[in-house]
Order: C-alpha cells, then sequence, then structure tokens
C-alpha cells in the first residue's frame, strides 16, 4: 500500500522525477520524461503495478520498516535515508543524476555500524503497471524490454528473479558502499553505458551546490525558499525550458473522490508564476529558456492560446482514463492527460503578460517576438475580454464571467501599456488606455457586492472565491481600498477553516454547481499564501507572520507541499509536490521579510 502524500521524498533530473516513500520504496518513475509512461505506479495501485523497495530485510509478513531518520543532503535532491537495526545502522543514497546520456535512477547502500541484512525488491511494469515486461540478462546486466522501452539494473551484487520480481539480498558492513542503478534506453538502442554512480553523485552533489549559490534571497526564511526554489528547478524540463505543474497524476484533492488530475504539463499560468519567483530570486537563466518555450509553444497563434502544453509545447492532450489501476486509497478515477487544455481561461492572458512585463523590468535581454506576442495577446483580448469563461480553477460547470478572469485580463492591458510607454513597443496607446479603464469599471459595477463589502467569484453571483485575494496583489486597486479590505474579510469569514487556512470556493450552496464536479476538496494552500500575503499589505504584518509559519509547519519533513491540506484528516492532498504551492511560499517570504514582519 503506498505511504500517505506526505511521506514521499521527490528526486530529479529536471527531466523526469521519482518520489521514494519513508520506507524507501520508489512508488512513482515515469521514463524518460515527466509525461511518459509510469514504469512504477504502485503511487497509484498496488505493488502488482511496480515499485522499487530498498532497505533493510523483514520478514515477508511484516511491513517493511520506515527510515528512522531522512534528509536531503544539504541544499541538493539527494536523499539519504537512515536506519537503526538490532544489527547496526545503515544508509541509503537516493538521487537521479542531471542528465548527459540516459536517465538513471542510482540508490547507494552505505554500512554506518553492525553488519546488516539489506534487500532489493525491483518489480518493473510498464504502461502504467498494465505491462510485464521481459527480464533476461545481457553480458551480466540485467535489462526489462516491453516494446519500445528498455531499463537496465545495474548492481555489484547477485540478483535472482522470484514471483516476476527482481532481487538482491546482501549483507552490507561500516564503511562498505554498495550501488543499484537503473537506467532507461530505448529498447532498439545498444546498452546504455556503464554507470559511475560514485562518480555521478559527486556530479549530482556539484550541480546543485553551483545552482544554489545563484539565490539572492538570504532573509530569515532561507531554508523554505531555497527548498521551494529547488524544487521548482526538479519540476523544469532542461531540454526545452517547461515547467510542470507537479511531476504525478491523479493524486485527489479529497481522499476517495473524483477530483483526479494530470498535473504532468506546463500550465502557462503555473510556469509564469513560477518565472516570476524565479526572477526574483536571482535566477534569470530559466526564465529566460521559459519565455523561449512560450514563444515556441504560442508560435504566432495567440487566437488558440491554450491554458497547458505538453512540456515540448505539444497541444494534444487527450484525457483517458486508467481503469486497471485502483488509484490512490480508492480514489478513482486515474487520469492521464488533461481535458481541460482546450478551456477559454481569460487570466491566462494576464499572467503570461504579467511574468514577461517582469523579465522586462528586471533586465532579461529584450525580445522583440516577445514584445510582439503580448501586442497579439492584448489585440485578441479587445474582442474577448468581455466573453464568460471556465476561470482560473479550470471549472467544468457552464462558463461564467468570473471575476479573477476579468481582473487579469485587466493586468494584461495594463502591462501591455507600460511597455509602449516604455518605448519599447508600439500600440494604440489611447485605445488601449480605454480598454483598461472600460474593464476596470465594468469589474467594479459587476463583480462587487455594496451590501456586503465585497467582490464575488462571477458576475451577479453571491459566492467568493480565494483568487479574489490577487486583486491587490496585481494593483488592480491599491491595499487600502474598502473594498479590497472588505474582500479580505469576507473570504476569512466563509472560506478559511478553522485552522484559519483558505478553501477556493464554495462546493456546496447556491453555486455548487460551478465546477461540475461530485464532493469537496481540502484548503487550497496556494490561497492560503494569497491571504498571508494581502494581510500584511494591509498592515495586518503580525497575522500574516503567523498564518505563513503555520502553513510551513504544513510540509513534510523534507520541505514539500502538495496541492491542498485536508483539515478534516489533517494531511495533504492532490498532486505532490506542486509548484503552485511553492511559488506562493516564496512569494509571501519575500514579501515578509521586505516588511520585517517576521520572528526572532
Amino acid at each position: 500500500m503506498a505511504g500517505r502524500i506526505e511521506d514521499y521524498a521527490l528526486i530529479g533530473d529536471m527531466q523526469t522525477a521519482a518520489l521514494v516513500c519513508r520506507d524507501g520504496t520508489a512508488d512513482w518513475l515515469c521514463l524518460p520524461r515527466f509525461d511518459s509512461h509510469a514504469i512504477f505506479a504502485g503511487l497509484l495501485g498496488t505493488e502488482e503495478h511496480g515499485f522499487w523497495r530498498l532497505g533493510p530485510a523483514h520478514a515477508a509478513e511484516s511491513k517493511p520498516p520506515a527510515a528512522d531518520r531522512r534528509r536531503y543532503r544539504g541544499d541538493s535532491l539527494i536523499l539519504e535515508s537512515e536506519w537503526d537495526t538490532p544489527r547496526g545502522t545503515v544508509r541509503v543514497t537516493d538521487f537521479m543524476p542531471p542528465r548527459d546520456g540516459a536517465p538513471q535512477l542510482i540508490r547507494i547502500v552505505e554500512g554506518v555500524s553492525g553488519r546488516v541484512p539489506m534487500r532489493s525488491a525491483l518489480r518493473m511494469r510498464f504502461s502504467y503497471g498494465r505491462v510485464v515486461p521481459w527480464v533476461h540478462k545481457v553480458d551480466g546486466r540485467t535489462v526489462a524490454v516491453a516494446g519500445p522501452d528498455s531499463v537496465w539494473l545495474d548492481t555489484s551484487t547477485e540478483t535472482y528473479g522470484k514471483d516476476l520480481t527482481t532481487y538482491s539480498d546482501f549483507t552490507v558492513s561500516p564503511g562498505e558502499r554498495i550501488a543499484f542503478t537503473i537506467s532507461w534506453q530505448p529498447s532498439h538502442h545498444q546498452p546504455p553505458a556503464l554507470p559511475d554512480p560514485e562518480g555521478s553523485l559527486e556530479a549530482t552533489a556539484d550541480f546543485w551546490r553551483e545552482w544554489v549559490e545563484h539565490c539572492t534571497y538570504h532573509g530569515p526564511y532561507r531554508e523554505a525558499v531555497v527548498r521551494s526554489l529547488i524544487t521548482l528547478k526538479a519540476l523544469t524540463y532542461a531540454p526545452t525550458g517547461g515547467i510542470v505543474a507537479a511531476p504525478t497524476t491523479s493524486l485527489p484533492e479529497e481522499i476517495g473522490g473524483v477530483r483526479n488530475w494530470d498535473y504532468r504539463y506546463t500550465w502557462l499560468r503555473d510556469a509564469a508564476i513560477t518565472l516570476s519567483s524565479l526572477l526574483r530570486t536571482g535566477y534569470r537563466e530559466e526564465a529566460r529558456a521559459w519565455r523561449e518555450w512560450l514563444l515556441r509553444a504560442v508560435a504566432g497563434d495567440p487566437e488558440n492560446l491554450q491554458i497547458m502544453y505538453g512540456i515540448a509545447g505539444e497541444r494534444e492532450l487527450g484525457e483517458a482514463e486508467l481503469d486497471w489501476l485502483p488509484g490512490y486509497e480508492n480514489s478513482t478515477p486515474v487520469r492521464v492527460g488533461n481535458g481541460a487544455a482546450h478551456q477559454l481561461q481569460l487570466d491566462v492572458y494576464g499572467e503570461v503578460t504579467e511574468a514577461l512585463h517582469l523579465a522586462h523590468m528586471t533586465g532579461l535581454a529584450r525580445s522583440d517576438y516577445a514584445s510582439l506576442l503580448q501586442l497579439k495577446l492584448i489585440r485578441y483580448l479587445e474582442t474577448h475580454w468581455d466573453q464568460p469563461d471556465e476561470g482560473i480553477w479550470e471549472v467544468r460547470g457552464p462558463r461564467r464571467h468570473f471575476v479573477h478572469s476579468k481582473v487579469m485580463a485587466w493586468v494584461a492591458v495594463d502591462r501591455t501599456i507600460k511597455l509602449i510607454e516604455s518605448g519599447d513597443a508600439d500600440g494604440p496607446l489611447q485605445r488601449w488606455r480605454e480598454l483598461r479603464d472600460d474593464i476596470h469599471r465594468d469589474v467594479c459595477e459587476k463583480g462587487y457586492d455594496k451590501e456586503r463589502n465585497t467582490f464575488t467569484q462571477s458576475y451577479g453571483s453571491k459566492e467568493l472565491d480565494a483568487s479574489l485575494l490577487l486583486i491587490p496583489q496585481m494593483g488592480f486597486l491599491p491595499p487600502d481600498d474598502k473594498r479590497v479590505i472588505g474582500t479580505i474579510e469576507a473570504i476569512q469569514r466563509e472560506l478559511s477553516t478553522e485552522d484559519g487556512f483558505v478553501l477556493r470556493y464554495p462546493t456546496a450552496g447556491e453555486d455548487a454547481g460551478v465546477d461540475g464536479l461530485e464532493g469537496d476538496e481540502g484548503a487550497f494552500l496556494a490561497c492560503s499564501f494569497w491571504l498571508a500575503d494581502d494581510l500584511a499589505m494591509i498592515g495586518r504584518v503580525d497575522e500574516a507572520r503567523k498564518l505563513f509559519e503555520k502553513l510551513l509547519a504544513l510540509r513534510n519533513d523534507l520541505g514539500l507541499l502538495a496541492e491542498e491540506w485536508d483539515p478534516r484528516l489533517q494531511r495533504q492532498v492532490g498532486n505532490f509536490p506542486q509548484a503552485f504551492s511553492h511559488v506562493p511560499l516564496i512569494d509571501t517570504a519575500l514579501r515578509l521579510t521586505a516588511s520585517g514582519a517576521y520572528g526572532g
């Protein structure tokens, strides 16, 4: 059975990622890319769907013991897990070296004290657990082959097959190090080169150390910020600059529910806000790579702008259900692909334009094509901003005039006006100033409830939406505007849990069918960080700091966050780790640091 979502650690090579549980089991790995089929899909099923456990030997009828300690080695993605056993202490180091050849997952067992019996149990299942590969030996190496894929296992210990699983039983003594490596290769290619585990470990440590040195944030929340930055870097697909929202699919927003989505794609919204955080902390190269990815993906066709693309810019992300997988804790369906790709979400135009604006303001080398794209986006919005859409939360109910979408359309026009005013682009300045005023007036007239002194989720609705917290952050209205303060306070009253965390919107009540889905969901962590930001902006800095530090306490022991927090079960839910949670963590830390609102 898979562990709790927060029991997992992330390791990755900036092209794909694995999740390793506290008991030393890798339950999720897609090869060779984030969006490839999984060879370990035990996270969404059972051990029959693929896993790799490496840890102290235990009785077959007992549950594998969890590590007594685990940590990342410094500021890196190198995971170290330690077990104290009656016979001694052992350490397992897991990592995926940044790629210059075949993708590899390397696991090094090191004896710390005593003599500890160990076991490796490797069950590879291709196509998300559906296909049992042909496992055989080639020149002393173990290879699993199925269709176009092959995975090679290299280790110095003896291996044997039993019950369609490859085992290795061995004992490790103090100072002894035994490595296991799996490498993916197209099955029609020659075998991958023999791995160099120790050399790869040193190179991986050097990579992360050098990358983290570029971070310009040195405030009181540095540990949390750096870990979030490393996570965002791990979610970046190095060959193209695309950024996945999360490395997983179908981890549920409600345990046992149907809100299970594939997040292994590049959402323009998520990628744009990730870019903003990277820029503010000194990472221009990632920003430049993402901008180039954007220009290739959109390809001069803003009229058909999608809300998400594949990590190389693919447009077709057809959604399907994998009915042979029982789902994480029986949460079905398990989905791959994402049917929301072709929704109309007007807010995306604002997020993309804001990211391009920030890149320009922070000195990223000018791109004439980026400026041209920005102008094309506004020309499209001129005739489409007043249409209903599916909104930021990708509702699968009827389209509505979502207030946040209109606000972000205003942001797109406002930032483009600033670009023209700076002399770096040409456009109908007066006409677009009038357009900006028209959108602002429309929102304030139709999206604001005067009786309750709050903006609402959509025109004509009485319900609230946590995305309204972005109104002051985007500069649509100043923080001291009574309508902004009223909206913040209304969201605290109506959308906050007992712990003070924030729900995205009501899933019961007048607009219960707004998203077209059954069931409920947890508190959305990004929204809770937005509330902390807003509280700081309106001068309630102590309250903001306390909320922020409560949110930091929700991270797992390695500093990772999923998409949501279930206040009833007191556990993380949703895809993991989630860029849309780690980005606002960084942003709030920067804001609180700038305001001096921190303890100690």
